[in-house]
């Protein structure tokens, strides 16, 4: 459903001299689902207004879905994703990296690099998390029903559904994420989702679209199985497993077997892409890679995903 035209407001942090670094968006009204509260918040007073030392609340509106044009525009889109409002791939995100500043994240909060030491003769005790364009998901949204053991690899613009737990090897990157309930011990790029009750090992990794000329969209379906230190290079339909250790490209030769395990024909890997029922495994004798009708069912650990 398109979400345009909405309206938010929140706090922004600034640097010293007063340029937004970041912003928590508290209210976002779309106007197709209340027009009432829309109209009421775009009546109010527009000015922005200081609420202490580096820190400063903003409306901001975005009457149409175009390319991002600032760093207000930026952390609004980022706030629909992570609030789920949005799913991944649906909104424009052009220009998101032109608009974000390069931010020192701290004990203290975001703070410009030119700033840094200033700021550090007053806190003596500043701690510096990381240098980034995008913040944790963690310091401006709280999904319900999920678990992160490591924040700091998890992005804001990462989209999480109730159920999901994400480990410490786990990563999601912005406009990236999971559709219903599933175990992250590896790697979402960006672009990149996973179906509900899919299981991603240790360590593995899906290749996403931010570079490297890859232009499809990688996705998991339901109740797959990405074995550790696996990585994928096409979208996969339900029901389907890698093992463990073995990355699938486009361009991967897969021999193709029947049920009987008898050879019916050799693809490229990209014509497998998005079918179900498929397990991918390396043939420990000649090396060649195998796709063969999956039998097995995946099934996640109901009490590690109630997250209560």
């Amino acid at each position: 459903m398109n979400k345009f035209p909405l309206i938010a407001s929140g706090v922004a942090s600034t640097s010293l001299n007063g340029e937004i670094l970041a912003i928590r968006y508290t209210k976002i009204v779309c106007k197709s689902e209340n027009a009432d509260e829309y109209k009421s918040l775009e009546s109010e007073k527009q000015i922005p207004s200081i609420i202490k030392d580096r820190e400063r609340f903003i409306f901001h509106k975005l009457n149409q879905d175009t390319a991002i044009k600032n760093v207000k525009d930026a952390y609004l889109k980022l706030h629909l994703l992570s609030l789920k409002l949005v799913k991944p791939n649906t909104i424009n995100l052009e220009g998101i990296f032109n608009a974000l500043p390069n931010v020192v994240w701290t004990s203290q909060g975001p703070v410009h690099p030119d700033d840094l030491e200033e700021i550090r003769k007053d806190n003596d005790s500043l701690y510096v998390r990381s240098i980034d364009k995008f913040p944790c998901l963690t310091d401006y949204v709280i999904p319900e029903g999920i678990r992160i053991a490591d924040a700091s690899r998890v992005r804001l613009g990462a989209y999480l559904s109730e159920g999901t737990t994400v480990m410490h090897e786990g990563f999601v990157n912005f406009n990236a994420g999971t559709l219903g309930p599933a175990m992250i011990e590896g790697r979402i790029s960006a672009g990149v989702v996973i179906g509900a009750n899919s299981d991603l090992g240790g360590g593995c990794s899906t290749m996403g679209t931010l570079s490297g000329g890859n232009d499809v969209k990688i996705s998991v379906g339901e109740d797959c199985l990405l074995g550790a230190n696996s990585g994928l290079g096409i979208p996969l339909g339900d029901r389907c497993i890698v093992e463990a250790g073995l990355y699938l490209t486009a361009g991967s030769k897969v021999e193709v077997l029947d049920k009987n395990n008898e050879l019916v024909k050799t693809v490229k890997a990209s014509e497998l892409s998005s079918k179900d029922d498929q397990l991918f495994i390396r043939n420990s004798l000649t090396g060649a890679i195998q796709c063969k009708p999956n039998r097995k069912k995946v099934s996640l650990n109901d009490q590690l995903h109630t997250n209560d």
